[in-house]
């Protein structure tokens, strides 16, 4: 009995299945849409929101902004994750977002790449009247929030409520969201006067984690 040929047909058999299971996105999905959140140096909070392109093969990465600003970031060094961008400035990726995206520091900024392009309206909706808005989920108590109309921007971070309502203000105007109908209600802090009163799609806040099970003290 030949057994050589046999043992090579079985790993060439397990090499394509292990091919087919961890490289589908450079396969099949080069290019991916997605949401591209904008820190500037030092900053905790996020000076744009806006739609973007992700794209990787053999390592290399580009990010492209609906603008047309494009990062170019290429592999270097022995550690995965670490990059030079397009002018040979250190560029490197990080953890944190999980499964919802990636976060690339460079030299000037952060930019964090989510996946999940929600919120992000089509080129219809800019003359809508309607103010432009983009949510992120920072944890079940902190949504981050950004809403543009002609000269009115907020941007900042609600903070849950008792209740289902989450809410914000930047000194001048106070935001409240309910994340499971998505109404926005802004509104002046001193006057009380409505500014905006709509609806976006409803934002996943996830569980209240006062409320999920515990397996080390009851059957879940």
């Amino acid at each position: 009995m030949n057994i050589r040929p046999i043992v090579w047909a079985a790993i060439t058999t397990v090499a394509s299945v292990v091919a087919s299971v961890t490289i589908p996105f450079a396969a099949n999905a080069d290019t991916v849409d997605a949401r591209c959140d904008l820190y500037p140096l030092g900053e905790d909070r996020a000076s744009a929101v806006v739609p973007c392109t992700f794209s990787q093969r053999q390592g290399y990465v580009t990010i492209t902004l609906q603008d047309g600003t494009t990062y170019d970031l290429s592999p270097t060094g022995s550690q995965p994750g670490n990059y030079r961008d397009q002018n040979g400035q250190a560029a490197y990726r990080q953890s944190g977002l999980d499964d919802r995206g990636q976060i690339y520091r460079l030299a000037d900024q952060s930019i964090y790449v989510y996946w999940d392009t929600a919120g992000i309206p089509d080129s219809s909706s800019s003359n809508s009247g309607e103010p432009v808005t983009y949510t992120t989920v920072i944890d079940y108590n902190h949504i981050n929030i950004q809403i543009t109309e002609a000269e009115f921007n907020f941007r900042g971070t609600l903070t849950k409520l008792p209740g289902p309502d989450y809410s914000g203000t930047d000194g001048r105007v106070r935001v409240v969201l309910t994340p499971s109908t998505g109404r926005v209600y802004v509104f002046n802090e001193v006057t009380g006067d409505t500014f905006y009163d709509y609806t976006i799609d409803p934002v996943s806040v996830g569980e209240d984690p006062s409320t999920m099970c515990d397996p080390s003290v009851e059957p879940c």
